[in-house]
């Protein structure tokens, strides 16, 4: 394990396994991070075709019985939002978290990618830079395209959050008292913490995709464009809001500010705004294929 502190469990080896070297070129380590996107990106692909399958959720017209996208074009999005997540996800991690690498390290820009070190906000960037380019491409309505996009995406940040932990990174703040708090070996105070990787897992991933899932198929959210894209970005930017209370905060803020507000915090903020508007502007709209008065 990586550090002297000694860990308060027997954490799982971030490494699975490693391919031997081979005609020089090796050993080439499978970690447990690579494979949480991987699996998150695999499932959240079976859910978003299952979705498109039940054109019902779609909306009641002949019409508008079927989602607004072929297999094609899923099979094309998830390509690209693949991309647009390690690449988005790391610019983002450097640019919010850790700027000084561009100049210190340039090259761990890239080569340290492997070993954690992704930021949700810039992926969230790539992700829709992904979409917009891909409904254009496809003449798709960009919102219809997002909401289900967001109806699989807790699926991928219970994964992620998963691997942190594996990683043994991104711990909570200091919590002594507390029963479940847990030491990691990477950590150079060798301080009981809140393991705040789980309790993201379980909020960003369980809980807002079970809320997401209600509003699809109890209230209809996927025929209203927009609903469950603000549902998915309001209620993210809350959850992880309230978690970085119990997280490690990065040392981003000015001095006046730390202790009180996290970049994480701040960079949630606009996430709130944007889905609180989408949320409210869905509503103002009749449902796709609602018979009208």
């Amino acid at each position: 394990m990586i550090g002297a502190c000694p860990a308060s469990f027997d954490l799982i080896d971030p490494v699975l396994f490693s391919i031997p070297e081979i005609a020089g070129l090796g050993p080439f380590p499978i970690r447990w991070y690579a494979l949480a996107y991987i699996a998150g990106l695999f499932i959240g692909l079976y859910w978003v075709l299952r979705l498109v399958s039940q054109g019902r959720l779609w909306g009641l017209t002949p019409k508008t019985q079927t989602a607004p996208y072929s297999r094609a074009f899923v099979d094309d999005l998830v390509l690209w939002i693949m991309i647009g997540i390690i690449g988005g996800g790391r610019l983002g991690y450097v640019l919010f978290y850790n700027t000084s690498m561009i100049w210190e390290e340039p090259l761990r820009v890239v080569t340290g990618i492997t070993d954690g070190g992704m930021s949700f906000h810039g992926g969230l960037l790539g992700v829709t830079l992904a979409m917009v380019f891909t409904a254009r491409a496809y003449k798709a309505p960009l919102l219809r395209v997002s909401d289900a996009v967001a109806a699989a995406t807790p699926i991928g940040l219970f994964f992620g959050r998963l691997a942190n932990f594996i990683n043994g990174e991104l711990w909570g703040r200091p919590a002594p008292d507390l029963p479940w708090a847990m030491r990691f070996s990477a950590d150079p105070t060798c301080q009981l913490r809140h393991p705040s990787q789980l309790y993201e897992a379980a909020l960003e991933g369980v809980v807002l995709f079970v809320i997401l899932t209600v509003l699809i198929y109890r209230f209809r959210a996927l025929s209203r464009p927009g609903l469950l894209t603000g549902a998915f970005l309001a209620g993210y930017g809350v959850f992880r809001a309230f978690v970085e209370v119990f997280r490690e905060p990065d040392q981003q803020m000015p001095d006046a500010l730390q202790g009180y507000v996290t970049m994480g915090m701040v960079l949630c903020i606009p996430m709130i705004a944007v889905g609180a508007y989408l949320i409210w502007r869905a509503r103002r709209n009749p449902a796709v294929g609602a018979r009208k008065a």
